[in-house]
C-alpha cells in the first residue's frame, strides 16, 4: 500500500494484529518517506534505518507467534532529549553530537518493551530550551509541513513535524513550558502534557519538576494508546502515581463539566484574533455538548518579577545540564542562546534559584485557586500563527513568552493539559486550542478531548507533502 501513513496508529496496530500488514512494510514505508521528505522538513536528527528494520523483523516474528504487546510493530520516533541505548543522543547540542548512551531512559525503555520500532531521534533545540527547533547538529530547523518557511515550534518540533508530515504515526515528546502543546498547535495535532508524576521523571534531579514526557498524535485515540504505555511510575519516583486503568478505555466516558475560559495573554500586547476564534468556536461546541462554559479574568499576569523568575529558572536548568553532562571544556560549541543562559546561570546564587522557584510556585498557585471550582480551563494554545524561520534574532526570551504565554503555568502547577487542533487560518496555517484539567484527572481530560474530536471540532486536513 502506498498510503499506509494515512492509517491512524490505532488502525495500523489492528492491521498488524490481523496480519494485513507487516511491521517491516510499515517501517520501510516510513523510512522511504523520511528519505524523500525530511531534508525539507528537519524532523530528524538521527535516522536508524538498519536497526529499525531489524526491530521490525523481530516484531513480525513476535506477532506471528501470537504476542499482543500494546505497540508491537508500530514505528515510533524518540525526541532527542531522551537517552536511547545504542543510538546517539545529542540533546540538540553540537557539544554532544557523538554521545551514544549505554542505557535507555525509563520512558524509552517502556516504549521498547511495548514493542515499538524506533526509527530514530527527532529534532529538538539545544537542551530543549526554546519554543523553536533549530540547532547546530543538523542544518535544517524543524518546520511545520503546512508552511515550510515557518517553525513547528519546540522543543518537540521535530516530533510534531514528523507526525504531521506522515513520517511517523505517533511520536514521543516532552514538555517543560509548552514543548508538546505548542508544536501540536503549529502542526494540526493532538499533544498531551500529563499530570506531574504520571509519566515518570525519575531519577528526579530537583524537587521543582516542571517537565514531563507525553505523546504527539493525529487523534486522541492514538495519543491515549501511547500514554497507556508511558504512564508507569519508575521505582523511586517521588512524584510517581498510577492511573490504575486504561486511558484508551476511558475515552468514551461522558459527564457534564464546568469550564473556565480566557484569552488574555497576561502581557502588554494585542491578543491574536485567530487565537480568540479558536477558543470561541470550542466554547460554543462545548455548550452544545452540554457543558457549562464561563469566561473569567486571567488569574495572574506575567509581571516583571515572574518573567525574570522564569528566565532565571531556564538559565539554572541549562547550567545544571552543562554541569551534569561535563561540558565545561566544550562550551564553545554551545549555541549563542545557551551561552547567554549559561552566563546568567553562573551569576545566580542559591538564594536566587530558590527565590525564582518560590515566585513561580506562587504564580502557579494563583491559577489553581482561580479555577478551583472548575473541571477544565480553556485558552488558546499560542498567541499567534507559527512564526517564520529566523523570527528569533537574539531577543528569544521575550519573543518566545509573547507567543507561548498560555502554556507555562500548567507545567508549574503540575496539572494535565492537551492541545487540540481548532482550525486552519486564511494562510493555511494551523491554530490550536488548549484544555487544562485538574491534577491527576488526565482520563477526564482525554475523554473531553475525544468528545470534541467526535463532534468535529476539527477536520483532518493534511499538509501539501502528504501525498508525495
Amino acid at each position: 500500500m502506498s498510503d499506509l501513513h494515512s492509517l491512524t496508529a490505532a488502525q495500523q496496530l489492528r492491521s498488524l494484529r490481523a496480519k494485513e500488514v507487516s511491521s517491516r512494510e510499515l517501517t520501510e514505508h516510513y523510512l522511504a518517506r523520511i528519505d524523500r521528505l525530511d531534508a525539507e522538513l528537519g524532523a530528524f536528527i538521527t535516522v536508524t534505518a538498519d536497526q529499525a528494520l531489524e526491530e521490525a523483523d523481530r516484531a513480525d516474528a513476535r506477532l506471528a507467534a501470537g504476542e499482543q504487546s500494546p505497540l508491537l510493530g508500530l514505528p515510533l520516533g524518540i525526541k532527542d532529549l531522551a537517552a536511547t541505548a545504542g543510538i546517539r543522543t545529542t540533546f540538540g547540542s553540537a557539544a554532544m553530537a557523538e554521545f551514544v548512551p549505554d542505557e535507555d531512559s525509563w520512558t524509552v525503555g517502556l516504549l521498547r518493551q511495548a514493542g515499538a520500532v524506533v526509527l530514530g531521534k527527532t529534532n529538538t533545540p539545544e537542551f530543549g530550551s526554546t519554543c523553536f527547533t533549530e540547532n547546530d547538529v543538523i542544518p535544517r530547523p524543524s518546520v511545520t509541513p503546512y508552511g515550510t518557511d515557518r517553525y513547528s515550534s519546540g522543543s518537540s518540533g521535530g516530533a510534531a513535524t514528523a507526525v504531521a508530515a506522515g513520517l511517523l504515526p505517533v511520536a514521543h515528546g516532552s514538555d517543560g513550558a509548552g514543548s508538546i502543546r505548542t508544536p501540536a498547535a503549529t502542526c494540526h495535532l493532538v499533544g498531551v502534557k500529563p499530570s506531574r508524576g504520571l509519566v515518570s521523571s525519575a531519577p528526579a534531579s530537583s524537587f521543582f519538576v516542571a517537565s514531563t514526557e507525553g505523546p504527539l498524535a493525529r487523534t486522541v485515540e492514538d495519543a491515549a494508546l501511547v500514554l497507556d504505555v508511558m504512564a508507569r511510575p519508575a521505582p523511586g519516583d517521588i512524584y510517581g502515581w498510577s492511573q490504575g486503568s486504561s486511558f484508551s478505555a476511558a475515552l468514551g466516558l461522558r459527564r457534564s463539566l464546568k469550564i473556565a475560559m480566557w484569552t488574555d495573554t497576561g502581557l502588554d500586547q494585542d491578543v491574536d484574533p485567530q487565537s480568540v476564534l479558536a477558543v470561541q468556536r470550542t466554547a460554543r461546541l462545548l455548550v452544545e455538548l452540554g457543558h457549562e462554559v464561563r469566561e473569567i479574568p486571567l488569574p495572574a499576569r506575567w509581571d516583571e518579577p515572574t518573567r525574570k523568575a522564569m528566565v532565571d529558572w531556564f538559565a539554572y536548568s541549562v547550567g545544571a545540564a552543562v554541569q551534569a553532562m561535563e561540558l565545561t571544556d566544550r562550551t564553545h560549541l554551545l549555541s549563542s542562546y545557551s551561552k547567554q543562559l549559561l552566563t546568567m546561570s553562573d551569576a545566580l546564587s542559591a538564594s536566587d534559584v530558590v527565590t525564582a522557584q518560590a515566585l513561580l510556585a506562587r504564580y502557579a498557585s494563583t491559577f489553581l485557586a482561580a479555577v478551583d471550582d472548575y473541571d477544565v480551563a480553556l485558552t488558546p494554545t499560542t498567541n499567534g500563527a507559527p512564526v517564520p524561520v529566523g523570527y528569533y534574532d537574539g531577543d528569544e526570551a521575550d519573543r518566545m513568552l509573547r507567543w507561548s504565554c498560555h502554556t507555562p503555568w500548567v507545567n508549574l502547577a503540575g496539572v494535565p493539559a492537551v492541545s487540540l487542533p481548532s482550525h486552519v487560518d486564511d494562510e493555511g496555517l494551523p491554530r490550536g486550542v488548549h484544555l487544562v484539567g485538574r491534577s491527576r484527572r488526565d482520563a477526564d481530560l482525554l475523554a473531553l478531548a475525544a468528545q470534541l474530536e467526535s463532534a468535529a471540532l476539527w477536520s483532518e486536513l493534511h499538509p501539501p507533502c502528504w501525498d508525495r
